[in-house]
């Protein structure tokens, strides 16, 4: 290693008449003195035959010679014995290829830094809970508020009658009929109530002279005490049951009837020897037969509500033709006129109609022209004057004219709206519906539904899709009372 002597300078201490060469060193026999506390490094130039010792200094005694005009000391060397940065300043220089002081390259940075990036990210995914799996079902409330001017639709069918001058009624109106239960009685022209008159005093002689035969009566007859006993008993069940006993009051009315029947026919054949009563009896059956030729009995077809109201819809406003009919025709229905029916009713009268508990048919035409209703859509109906709930369903709908006409059908309840034809209506959807992702649908064997996973197991629950909308799908179970708000499905 060459050293560079440092420029002469008056102000540093130590240094006097320095004429630029070294000064010599007495003593010195051509060795490098040793260097304290040095160990382990291979030997530097002018060393030769290292053993891991430090050689003998041949006439070195040990001390380091004075050097002439020069008072300071020698600068330190780091441990690898390279000089350091104060060395310069005493005429030692660094090496210009020291590898460790070299700049690192730019390339050699980004390298680096995206491959930090890299190790980050993974760990993160590797490390944080997996949740793009798995979704909670929500719940949504719709809403939903409609309503119009309605005209309801039933399945009924309407019976008339010619030359009709009384009807007395025999079942209540509004009430539940079976097949063959009498409904009402149809009195045709010719008929007056002279001839009911007449028939009545016929009844009440046959009634009087009965007693009188009765009265006159000196033995005892155990039949005729049997049928009297029969008809007090059954007439004494009758007024219990209208003074609120329980029982079928009907059935206690068939009884009594019964009751009187037989006894008649007992009384009957007791006096048939009796040419008065005889005489009796043939006029009552006359009158009867006159008045049978001017009336009719009618009794339902089949089990059904009957009503005595008419307004003249329903020949052709029913349950089978109710979706042929526009938005233009509905308006002017709801406004009074009436359709062709294609029956002529001139000289006939409309006696009763029987409806059946069937579905029954709401056409709403909707204030709300810009509402585009979905198809099989169950809303809450209810009816203008009601207090009623209905469920209702949209069957179909049309935009025709300015106005949008919403057919819904309603099953069942039929009695509450059996005399109600125009009406506004209110359709509403508070109820809240189930919601869940896209994937979270799965089909399974032709089934659409969710996965659920409960307590690390997993089931399939087949649901309704309600409605898509996006990122939302919103749904129904198909069983109630399998999906709850909360729960959490699986995403495929």
């Amino acid at each position: 290693m060459t050293y560079y002597p440092p420029q002469n300078n008056p102000n540093q201490p130590g240094y006097t008449g320095y004429t630029g060469q070294m000064p010599p060193q007495t003593g010195y026999t051509g060795q490098m003195p040793p260097q304290t506390g040095y160990a382990g490094q291979a030997p530097q130039g002018g060393y030769t035959g290292y053993t891991g010792q430090m050689p003998p200094q041949t006439g070195y005694t040990g001390q380091v010679p004075p050097q002439t005009g020069y008072t300071g000391q020698m600068p330190p060397a780091d441990a690898m014995g390279q000089p350091t940065q104060e060395a310069g300043r005493f005429g030692y220089v660094p090496m210009d290829d020291d590898p460790r002081s070299a700049p690192m390259p730019l390339w050699q940075k980004v390298l680096i830094a995206a491959v930090i990036v890299f190790v980050g990210v993974y760990a993160y995914m590797s490390l944080k809970p997996d949740t793009a799996h798995y979704a909670l079902i929500g719940a949504y409330s719709m809403g939903e508020r409609h309503s119009g001017e309605s005209l309801l639709a039933r399945d009924e069918v309407p019976y008339d009658a010619e030359g009709v001058t009384n009807v007395r009624y025999v079942a209540p109106e509004g009430s539940l009929v079976s097949r063959n239960t009498p409904i009402c009685t149809v009195f045709s022209s010719g008929y007056s109530t002279r001839e009911m008159t007449a028939l009545q005093d016929y009844r009440d002689q046959i009634r009087d002279y009965q007693k009188t035969l009765l009265s006159n009566e000196s033995t005892y007859d155990a039949r005729m005490a049997r049928a009297e006993s029969d008809v007090l008993t059954r007439s004494k069940e009758v007024r219990e049951m209208i003074a609120g006993a329980r029982g079928s009051l009907t059935n206690q009315e068939t009884l009594l009837t019964e009751a009187i029947r037989s006894r008649q026919q007992y009384l009957k054949q007791k006096y048939a020897s009796d040419q008065r009563l005889a005489r009796l009896y043939d006029d009552e059956q006359a009158q009867t037969q006159k008045i049978d030729s001017w009336t009719k009995n009618y009794a339902s077809q089949w089990e059904a509500y009957v009503s005595f109201y008419s307004d003249g819809y329903e020949y052709s406003l029913t349950a089978e033709n109710y979706d042929q009919f526009r938005p233009q025709e509905v308006r002017r229905m709801i406004g009074g006129e009436k359709p062709d029916s294609g029956v002529s009713l001139k000289g006939r009268m409309t006696i009763y109609r029987l409806v059946r508990e069937n579905t029954w048919y709401v056409l709403l035409l909707a204030d709300d022209t810009d509402w585009n209703p979905l198809r099989d859509k169950t809303y809450t109906l209810r009816l203008d004057g009601e207090d009623i709930d209905y469920t209702a369903t949209v069957v179909s709908f049309e935009h025709s004219g300015g106005e949008l006409l919403v057919r819904l059908a309603v099953d069942g309840n039929v009695s509450s709206v059996i005399s109600k034809r125009v009406c506004r209506a209110e359709l509403y959807d508070d109820a809240s519906t189930l919601v869940v992702p896209p994937r979270a649908i799965y089909k399974q064997d032709g089934m659409e539904g969710v996965v659920v996973v409960l307590d690390g197991y997993q089931s399939f629950v087949p649901i309704s899709i309600l409605r898509r909308d996006g990122d939302n799908v919103f749904i129904a179970p198909i069983d109630q009372g399998l999906l709850f708000e909360g729960m959490t499905v699986r995403l495929f």
